[in-house]
């Protein structure tokens, strides 16, 4: 497995996956991460870590055609066959869909399909669930479609929502099961 990944700030979940690449956790390699943000630190982190990296957004692409194929070339050019969205802010075109489809992966924050779609991601997740009364949330593992967040669901791991939980906690205790929850699904998909 060859992985690639996308991310638009610090890349968690690309830093946790490599690490569980060279440590022999994980049977695959890593190459490459784009960002569309160009101060991401997700880039300077893979530049450190030997990837090959790319700034690749609509400020240098203002065609969304354009900007799609140029994400295309980018994975295809470094040998990507696997593609994990590391905190990745932005809807992947038709192009790159297709080329890999059903081998793009998104960790979201919540129990999908509950608090998923657009607009719902990061805090915003974290808050819904709150607002809701849920008892529980929890981290999906999800394949990548053109519907945000509508992909089919790889693993999911729950936690309680506990009395006096703000924002802050739950998302700590989310994020606290999101690497191990990805390498699950990366493991089973390999």
């Amino acid at each position: 497995m060859i992985l690639g990944f996308l991310a638009s700030h610090g890349g968690s979940a690309a830093r946790f996956l490599t690490a569980a690449c060279r440590d022999g956790r994980l049977n695959a390699v890593p190459v490459a991460l784009a960002s569309n943000n160009s101060g991401s630190p997700a880039l300077a982190w893979a530049r450190e870590a030997g990837l090959r990296t790319a700034h690749l957004s609509s400020a240098k692409y203002p065609d969304p055609d354009a900007l799609d194929a140029a994400i295309l070339a980018f994975l295809q050019d470094a040998g990507v066959d696997t593609l994990v969205l590391s905190g990745y802010m932005k809807a992947l075109g038709p192009r790159v869909l297709s080329a890999y489809a059903g081998r793009v992966l998104n960790i979201h924050p919540s129990l999908l399909p509950r608090h998923g779609g657009r607009g719902l991601y990061g805090d915003r997740v974290h808050e819904a669930v709150l607002a809701s009364g849920d008892t529980e949330s929890g981290a999906t593992v999800h394949l990548v479609t053109a519907g945000i967040d509508e992909g089919p669901v790889l693993a999911q791991v729950r936690v309680p929502v506990l009395p006096g939980d703000t924002v802050a906690t739950l998302k700590a205790r989310v994020q606290a099961l999101e690497g191990e929850l990805l390498l699950s699904a990366l493991r089973a998909l390999a």
